[in-house]
C-alpha cells in the first residue's frame, strides 16, 4: 500500500489530505439543506423558510398552503 504522501488523485493533495473547494462545500451544504427540509416536512408537516423575494418569513405546509409569519424589516 502506498503512503499518503505518494497517493495522488483529483480529490487528494500530494500529502494525502482530501481536497475541498468552496464550490464543493456549497454544493454539499445545499444538498444537505434540501434533504433536511424534505425530512422536516415529512415529519412535522410544515417548514419555516424565508421568502426573500417578498421579504417575509413563511410557514409552508405539506399541502402547498403558505402562511406569512412575519415581515422582514430592513
Amino acid at each position: 500500500m502506498e503512503t499518503p504522501s505518494k497517493m495522488k488523485s483529483r480529490f487528494r493533495t500530494s500529502d494525502g489530505y482530501a481536497y475541498l473547494t468552496k464550490r464543493m462545500i456549497v454544493q454539499i451544504a445545499a444538498r444537505a439543506g434540501k434533504q433536511a427540509s424534505k425530512e422536516a416536512m415529512n415529519l412535522m408537516g410544515y417548514v419555516i423558510t424565508v421568502d426573500t423575494s417578498r421579504e417575509w418569513v413563511v410557514k409552508r405546509y405539506k399541502n402547498g398552503r403558505e402562511e406569512r409569519v412575519k415581515r422582514i424589516s430592513q
